[in-house]
């Protein structure tokens, strides 16, 4: 039985696959990225900071129903990934994404999940 979603000749065009490969090298870092994000709960966090802006530690947790605790290493995780950054303001401690580049990330995986409901995925 023959795979449909498989080539059924072997051939390369290697100008094309040594164009790519060569690019390909700049991709070290973003599976990281991508694992940060695997977690269901870093997943709430970043939506929660994106929809909000800044979030205090207590708020986070609160969100996520966790400890402070818990919600501190998950937040530390983003943080150390560049996905987070903090600000101490006295007694708080306020964290928020990185940059826009973040944002998107979150918004973009956001509309892409509503639009798979949308079609029946």
């Amino acid at each position: 039985m023959t795979e449909r979603d498989v080539c059924e000749i072997f051939c390369s065009d290697m100008e094309k696959v040594n164009r790519v490969k060569n690019r390909i090298k700049s991709t070290i870092g973003l599976a990281d990225i991508f694992k940060a994000l695997a977690d269901d709960t870093r997943v709430k966090i970043a939506y929660a900071l994106a929809t909000e802006g800044e979030l205090c530690v207590c708020d986070v947790a609160n969100i996520i129903d966790s400890s402070v605790a818990n919600a501190s290493h998950h937040l530390r995780i983003l943080r150390q990934m560049g996905l987070a950054k903090y600000e101490k303001r006295g007694k708080m401690v306020y964290y928020s994404l990185d940059d826009e580049h973040v944002l998107s990330l979150i918004n973009q995986a956001f509309e892409h999940l509503q639009e798979g409901k949308h079609h029946g995925r």
